[in-house]
């Protein structure tokens, strides 16, 4: 019997490789955000643990995924969505981190912030979308995450979304990483191609500088959850290669 993704058997032991994924959600997001790329990984054999960031500061959500990384037995595979290319990037220097693999993410390099990393090219224009609280929160208007953040999924799933979504501290934006992980750490990277909160050629610079693996799919900022058989079909062969 085949399993959910073509060519792997459900009930196939994993062979080689890493045997643990984190899943690390980004801004605006919380860990349901892979809701639909847990149960593929897990069919597959893998232990798989989505962390929930405070999304407070980013030395708060390095804390919460080293702590779900301390949690595991064995070495993990790194996974992080839009800002948590910023976490992982910090956390991925943890020695248990074997790999690191970014959605549609930001990369910074040594000693910078997600402003440092963006500003080489035009902002997407998803970001018009993005409101502050007077606490010095960021949110994103509905309008925003149906348009911009999500807008190839369902209208049901996009409102499910903007009332889910997590408020994320305007100071993780110019907070700035040690060093990065990706320089010694093998790395994969999903491009998407239509993603309207990250500039696509962003992506594109980032990876080719990370000498990253990469992958392009014609999906909006999630595609996580608007194409997850084929993004948790390339966690997989990253983690195989581990």
């Amino acid at each position: 019997m085949t399993g959910l993704i073509p060519g792997i058997a459900a009930s196939q032991p994993i062979a080689a490789g890493v045997k643990n994924i984190v899943l690390v959600h980004g801004a605006f997001a919380d860990g349901s955000s892979w809701a639909k790329v847990i149960p593929l990984l897990e069919t597959k054999g893998y232990t798989v643990k989505a962390v929930q960031n405070p999304l407070t500061s980013l030395e708060d959500d390095v804390a919460a995924t080293k702590r779900i990384m301390a949690s595991m037995e064995g070495p993990v595979l790194l996974v992080g969505h839009s800002w948590a290319g910023v976490v992982i990037t910090e956390a991925g220097s943890d020695p248990k981190a074997a790999g690191l693999l970014y959605v549609c993410a930001f990369a910074p390099g040594d000693g910078q912030s997600l402003e440092d990393a963006a500003k080489a090219f035009p902002p997407a224009h998803g970001n018009t979308a993005v409101r502050v609280s007077p606490s010095g929160f960021l949110t994103l208007s509905s309008k925003g995450i149906h348009e911009d953040f999500a807008q190839d999924l369902l209208p049901a799933e996009r409102k499910v979304i903007a009332a889910t979504q997590g408020e994320w501290s305007a100071e993780c934006t110019t907070a700035k990483i040690s060093k990065a992980a990706w320089k010694t750490k093998p790395s994969w990277f999903i491009i998407g191609t239509d993603d309207h909160m990250i500039n696509p050629e962003l992506q594109r610079a980032q990876a080719k500088t990370m000498k990253a693996i990469t992958t392009e799919l014609r999906s909006s900022h999630v595609p996580m959850l608007s194409q997850p058989k084929e993004v948790a079909a390339f966690i997989i062969s990253a983690a195989q290669k581990l």
